[in-house]
């Protein structure tokens, strides 16, 4: 019984520390990065040098690419 409380226990805080994501901010205009070891979301808003600015959101899911709608204007 002790053996099976620890390994469900093992595997919530292996999922935890996989899902669980840390804030970066980034110093281009607002834009604001959500990364975990299995995920990355990003929510874009930069100021671009010629003028104008991107804003969009990409998610990446073990490094691939799944959604990307960032708006060049």
């Amino acid at each position: 019984m002790k053996k099976k409380i620890f390994k469900i226990a093992a595997i919530i805080i292996a999922l935890l520390i996989l899902l669980f994501p840390i804030t970066v901010r980034y110093k281009d205009g607002g834009t604001i990065g959500y990364q975990a070891l299995l995920y990355q979301v990003y929510d874009v808003h930069s100021l671009r040098v010629t003028g104008g600015y991107d804003e969009g959101t990409i998610i990446k899911i073990l490094g691939f690419e799944v959604f990307n709608n960032v708006n060049y204007e």
